[in-house]
């Protein structure tokens, strides 16, 4: 069975507009973690919104023509294939102060780390409040079919990206 996991977008700092001296957070959170398809990402925020755009309207800050949006104060978006997401804010400014975001995610499944038991599955449902990434929301391989299959997995990101 393949893990997947849920990740709190910004950590304890949530979606806010970040400090001006620090407008590339987002991003740097993003290349601190490693996103598989089949994982779900939360947005917190309050009095904000997220949306999902294209590459074209996250460099420019466009808001105009979302794939998705949403403005609950507390929004899961689930990462359902390998590729590039694109996110900003949908409240005016906030985007151009840096309240945006790329996440590039992997095919395939998380491996548990060697040595490591597979987690159990929490219980309840909902959305988890734990920091990323939380406990994996379904059980997972050995660690030697976690190898195999990452390398099956790099092999083939490798092979898509040359063709």
């Amino acid at each position: 069975m393949v893990e997947s996991f849920e990740f709190e977008v910004g950590d304890a700092a949530g979606w806010v507009v970040p400090p001006a001296n620090d407008t590339d957070f987002y991003n740097k959170w993003a290349s601190k973690n490693r996103f598989k398809a089949g994982d779900t990402i939360n947005f917190k925020y309050k009095k904000d919104s997220v949306m999902s755009v294209s590459e074209i309207d996250y460099d420019q800050c466009v808001s105009t023509h979302p794939m998705f949006f949403s403005n609950n104060g507390d929004t899961d978006f689930p990462l359902d294939h390998s590729g590039a997401f694109y996110f900003i804010s949908g409240a005016s400014g906030h985007c151009q102060k840096g309240q945006k975001l790329i996440i590039k995610v992997l095919g395939g499944g998380h491996s548990p780390p060697s040595g490591s038991p597979p987690s159990p599955p929490s219980g309840g449902g909902g959305n988890s409040s734990s920091t990323s990434p939380s406990t994996p929301t379904s059980g997972g391989g050995g660690g030697g079919d976690g190898v195999l299959v990452s390398l099956q997995m790099l092999v083939f990101y490798v092979g898509a990206m040359l063709f």
